[in-house]
């Protein structure tokens, strides 16, 4: 399957080339960013098609998924 991918600011490093991966069906979103390299702990928000997403949430082909990192500020 098929997923698209756009990891923000401080993640763009894990964005893949082409903006998408092919992975095999069943796959979560833990995996997924396993399969980039992103630690977990650095992606704390993440969303599929534009809805917040838990890292347990089965990818299906077609899904966009969004990868934003810890922010800070003051």
């Amino acid at each position: 399957m098929r997923i698209t991918v756009k990891c923000y600011a401080t993640l763009d490093r894990f964005q893949p080339e082409s903006g998408a991966v092919e992975l095999p069906e069943g796959t979560t979103l833990l995996a997924l960013m396993q399969h980039l390299g992103v630690d977990p702990e650095e992606a704390p928000v993440s969303f599929i098609n534009d809805t917040f997403a838990p890292a347990a949430t089965v990818l299906h082909d077609g899904d966009a998924v969004g990868l934003l990192p810890v922010v800070g500020g003051g």
